[in-house]
């Protein structure tokens, strides 16, 4: 099944942590009040291999730091829990509580296209549509016991070395790795 991962509407019809998500998301403006920063929602959620705990990750490209931290603080200091930093080199992360749910906005200069954290979000989607619900309750009872969600495929895949840069290699069709 293919998924418009760049809109948040897939959400409203899915599981109950999806549509709480996306009611969230919706009820407290958290995607408008982002727009001019290409916002998108990645990591465990969308593609429903959460845990309870998990939070909802948003990541955005940004030109003017400043301005985002301002706009940041601004839209969601009043919220529980809110954190700001900035990381070294071109990065802001940004946490808050809503409701008891935790969001983390990830903010860099690189369009969320390209961010591994999308980019991970769609190979671990198609992962599972080819390998299926087994699979994924695998991946969540991997991350129950502590295990983070790119080590978690890797180990049920087989895929050894460094867990964030190769899974992105792995062809789900045939199970190989490119190495180009």
């Amino acid at each position: 099944m293919t998924i418009n991962f760049r809109n948040i509407e897939y959400l409203k019809s899915g599981n109950k942590v999806q549509k709480k998500a996306y009611r969230l998301l919706r009820d407290y403006q958290i995607i408008n009040r982002l727009e001019g920063y290409s916002p998108f929602v990645v990591g465990t959620i969308p593609i429903q291999v959460d845990i309870d705990g998990s939070d909802i990750d948003i990541i955005l490209c940004v030109d003017d730091f400043d301005a985002l931290e301002e706009k940041l603080s601004l839209n969601f200091s009043q919220h529980a829990h809110f954190r700001l930093q900035r990381a070294t080199g071109h990065v802001i992360v940004c946490s808050f509580s809503i409701e008891e749910q935790l969001f983390e906005i990830y903010a860099t200069d690189k369009a969320t296209e390209i961010q591994n954290g999308y980019l991970h979000m769609l190979k671990e989607h198609e992962i599972i549509q080819l390998r299926g619900e087994e699979f994924a309750e695998q991946v969540r009872q991997l991350k129950r016991s502590g295990v983070k969600t790119e080590p978690a495929f890797c180990q049920l895949l087989g895929i050894e070395g460094d867990a964030y840069t190769e899974l992105l290699k792995y062809n789900p069709a045939d199970n190989s790795i490119n190495y180009e």
